[in-house]
């Protein structure tokens, strides 16, 4: 009888990390999850899953806790999600973002390499890697322009996954995930400040809802998709790099309306842009072309742009029900 597959996820607390490891205990792993502190404390996203996981400590500014908990767990597959996803507190404080996102990612690396290198690996990077890119959609091969200090560590994280590779054979893997989204993502970003300001609005919770620019674009896909492609990546012979997208763009303008149609409602009575949320909206659209994935990993995005914010939506309808009637 085959033993099962052991995987260590970090940022296991995260949207991406808590819908990762639902995939991976239907596929019968032994999963285990990176926590900061003790494990009593809440784990955020993953709070469901506390008794299916086994947990273990590990801090991203502390690399000799990630080497640690490698060691301790002796992982087949590892997925290095922890880190910083939200891109304007890495202006304040660029230092910390590069320690949590490539240093914590060297270290990783180094400790596969140390213990033990057939340890499959999975790093994200981001579509932010590709700034004010030459083309849009980009690819694997797009020339990188980062802009933001976010950015910046990211794609020093993801030519050190391709460096470590090439250089000591590792099955190490980078997934250039652009946008994505699901009811568990946290209410600063876009899309869950649109889709549960749609559900506060028609429940007479709020009167109107204040954004930035309608019209910056972004290729947003279902993070539940998402986690499936770096699944994929790991079942390969060797490790390789991958842009993991819809292909599709949308405006915020267009992610209101969808929104807001939801509840029956027209977005433009409703949302008002704010001066000071606005931004400079990129020359270069961000958006995805995942024809690699399609072709090697078997690839494809199961929910759609609009099925996602119905989802989004329905999530924090249900979340705000109790409020409203409190009220």
């Amino acid at each position: 009888m085959f033993a099962a597959r052991r995987a260590l996820i970090t940022g296991f607390t995260g949207q991406d990390g808590s819908f990762l490891a639902e995939l991976l205990l239907e596929k019968g792993y032994l999963v285990c999850g990176l926590v900061r502190g003790a494990p009593e404390r809440a784990l955020g996203c993953a709070e469901h899953l506390r008794r299916s996981v086994e947990l273990v400590h590990g801090d991203l500014l502390e690399p000799d806790t990630l080497r640690a908990a490698i060691e301790s767990v002796r992982p087949d597959e590892l997925y290095h999600l922890a880190g910083p996803t939200f891109v304007p507190p890495s202006w304040q404080h660029p230092g910390e973002t590069l320690g949590a996102i490539t240093v914590s990612a060297a270290a990783t690396l180094e400790a596969v390499r140390d213990l033990d290198s057939g340890v499959r690996v999975f790093m994200p990077a981001s579509g932010s890697i590709f700034g004010e890119a030459p083309e849009s959609p980009q690819r694997e091969d797009t020339p990188c322009r980062p802009a933001t200090p976010y950015a910046i560590a990211k794609l020093a994280a993801h030519q050190l996954v391709g460096a470590m590779r090439e250089r000591f054979g590792l099955h190490a893997s980078s997934g250039i995930t652009f946008n994505h989204e699901s009811e568990r993502r946290p209410e600063q970003f876009v899309t869950r400040k649109v889709t549960r300001g749609a559900a506060a609005i028609a429940l007479g919770l709020q009167r109107e809802l204040k954004l930035g620019a309608l019209d910056a674009v972004r290729d947003w896909s279902f993070a539940g998709d998402i986690v499936r492609g770096a699944w994929l990546m790991l079942q390969q012979e060797h490790g390789d790099d991958y842009v993991l997208a819809s292909g599709v763009p949308h405006t915020v303008a267009e992610l209101t309306r969808t929104a807001f149609a939801c509840v029956q409602l027209d977005a433009d009575r409703y949302v008002r842009v704010d001066a000071a949320l606005v931004r400079p909206t990129e020359a270069t659209p961000s958006v995805g072309d995942a024809g690699k994935a399609r072709e090697r990993l078997g690839w494809e995005p199961e929910v759609s742009f609009e099925e996602l914010i119905e989802r989004m939506v329905r999530a924090d309808l249900r979340s705000l029900e109790g409020v409203a009637a409190g009220s």
